[in-house]
């Protein structure tokens, strides 16, 4: 009897709509997105899709909590698909930093990109080479000459050292792409380097073309013995770091600071340096790369990427 009271009585005291009182209609057609207050929205940094999306991220997982905690920005990593994604994101303003090869930066900088840093590798410094890869057990290759009339994987028409770098190679060896049975890139999204080396290991393609470094990627995948580098490429400028157009410069500034304090001599850095290839971080500007535009108009290429 208490109980039933008592629901009574809150229920006579709570408000009640009344005849008199305003009906508010409320449109659910017009919707707006609000930001949670005190949030800014985090700055896009993309690696150019030339391993899977899972080796791109762990590679880089690290340099981007080092970022975050170093600049005080927010930070996050998203994952194009294929190169031409990675340029299309960046004209529409969805990618800010862009990590990319010197081939892939020449089309950015055409739509108002600036290169501001660039990798320093163990093997190769501040530059980067292509790999020509056959089969150790191939009787019928021995040399480039030998390429001629074979079937030849690469990673993509428009990656620098698993493309273009190793076609400069075999032009200057006098080969030219029609001089080849077929020529074939990889296909899917990111993971194209594995997957030349993978196509070659299996006798699919005869010769293919990647950049230095990805055996390393494939170590625990293939038995490397059955897997001969044929040719390396001469070195060109390395990975490059670069901001889309209209990026604030303050915070590219402070990016770029903390990019080349990364030093391989503190362990903990060392670390973060070592999961993303890297031992150094240096400066870079857009006259770096002319060595690059030389070699596009050598090959006869566009170097504009769609």
């Amino acid at each position: 009897m208490t109980l039933r009271f008592l629901l009574l009585l809150l229920l006579a005291c709570l408000p009640s709509c009344t005849d008199e009182e305003p009906v508010v209609k409320v449109d659910m057609s017009r919707v707006e997105s609000v930001s949670p207050p005190g949030t800014a929205e985090a700055i896009t940094y993309a690696y150019l899709p030339q391993y899977s999306h899972s080796v791109s991220f762990e590679r880089h997982r690290r340099l981007l909590e080092y970022l975050r905690h170093k600049t005080g920005l927010s930070l996050r990593q998203i994952f194009p698909n294929t190169f031409a994604e990675h340029i299309k994101m960046v004209e529409r303003g969805e990618i800010d930093i862009s990590f990319t090869n010197p081939f892939v930066y020449i089309s950015l900088a055409r739509l108002g990109s600036e290169a501001f840093a660039r990798i320093v590798e163990a093997d190769t410094g501040a530059d980067f080479q292509g790999q020509v890869i056959v089969r150790a057990d191939n009787p019928a290759i021995g040399r480039l000459e030998d390429c001629r009339g074979k079937r030849l994987i690469a990673v993509d028409p428009n990656s620098a050292g698993g493309y273009l770098y190793p076609m400069g190679l075999f032009y200057d060896h006098g080969i030219t792409r029609e001089d080849f049975q077929e020529v074939t890139f990889a296909s899917g999204s990111g993971g194209r380097q594995e997957a030349v080396v993978l196509a070659v290991y299996a006798g699919a393609y005869d010769v293919g073309t990647i950049r230095k470094g990805t055996l390393d990627v494939v170590r625990d995948k293939i038995d490397l013995e059955q897997i001969r580098v044929l040719a390396e490429t001469r070195p060109y400028p390395g990975w490059v770091y670069s901001v889309r157009k209209g990026f604030d410069p303050s915070a590219r500034d402070k990016i770029a600071k903390a990019l080349m304090a990364l030093k391989a001599s503190r362990p903990e850095e060392a670390r973060i340096l070592s999961a993303a290839g890297m031992v150094g971080i240096v400066p870079a500007r857009d006259a770096d790369f002319d060595s690059v535009r030389d070699l596009i108009t050598r090959l006869n290429v566009s170097g504009d990427i769609r």
